[in-house]
């Protein structure tokens, strides 16, 4: 184990309030020089708004530190050389696509890629049928997924996520998403690549057993489930066997120090 991915709502956080002993952990990791990133399928606020509230809760982070879909998804925009997307994101978010010169809200027509990610309260039947009707254009532009994460947990308990209207519009049109967030091996990928590490190197922090543990997993890296944010016990009764379980992000330490001197041992021998 070299380096560590950590998932933020739910294993660093939750709402607005830090994991207890999150940054003890954090601090941990730059003092043992650990490298670490932070991975997570929000779309609801960009980079900069995220490092804002971390380093409210006394977490330090940078913009480069994030790797979020939004991120991805401009990038594969860029390569495909693909303009003017029709954005289902939160106003706060399409500052991250400006760039790109994203169509208007109002626009019916001449979309280069439908973007689906949080919109939240945003999503009623009017919006989702414009994505579906933009998506069912002439020009059958790609259909981006920011994520496919299904379900999170706010403040006042479970809300839907990005990945529910995602799989609707993938049912209506009969089009394969670009899925560009967790669990996609590619975003893993890229997220390992800047640790400059291999896979199997690197160890994933999450409280979703599919996005975050199975997704890791299924990418090569070893797949840690936290017993915070979204986890159910009935997680731990599925098809997904995580490495490992911990109470919370705060016995990552512990966990990492016991693996060490594990593999140590078993190399002495």
């Amino acid at each position: 184990m070299a380096g560590v991915l950590l998932d933020l709502d739910g294993v660093v956080y939750t709402g607005d309030a830090p994991v207890p002993g999150a940054a003890a952990t954090i601090a941990w990791l730059s003092r043992e020089g650990v490298p670490y990133r932070y991975v997570t399928n929000t779309t609801s606020r960009p980079r900069r708004a995220i490092v804002e509230s971390l380093r409210r809760m006394g977490i330090p982070a940078s913009p480069a530190q994030i790797l979020t879909p939004t991120v991805a998804a401009v990038a594969w925009m860029r390569r495909k050389h693909i303009e003017r997307p029709a954005l289902f994101v939160p106003d706060a978010t399409k500052s991250e696509f400006a760039g790109l010169e994203p169509l208007p809200a109002s626009a019916a027509d001449g979309a280069g890629a439908v973007v689906v990610g949080d919109l939240g309260d945003g999503w009623d039947f009017a919006t989702l049928n414009r994505a579906f009707r933009l998506l069912m254009s002439d020009a059958q532009p790609p259909l981006l997924a920011l994520g496919l994460t299904r379900y999170w947990r706010a403040e006042d308990g479970l809300r839907l996520d990005a990945g529910a209207f995602v799989r609707a519009l993938e049912y209506a049109t009969g089009r394969t998403p670009v899925v560009l967030g967790k669990p996609d091996p590619a975003f893993y990928g890229t997220a390992v690549d800047d640790l400059g590490l291999e896979p199997d190197q690197v160890v994933m922090v999450g409280d979703d057993v599919r996005a975050d543990v199975e997704g890791a997993q299924r990418a090569g890296l070893t797949g840690v489930l936290v017993r915070t944010g979204k986890f159910s016990p009935a997680d731990l009764a599925g098809d997904v066997v995580p490495d490992a379980v911990l109470d919370s992000i705060a016995g990552l330490p512990q966990w990492w120090a016991t693996r060490r001197h594990a593999a140590a041992a078993s190399d002495a021998d």
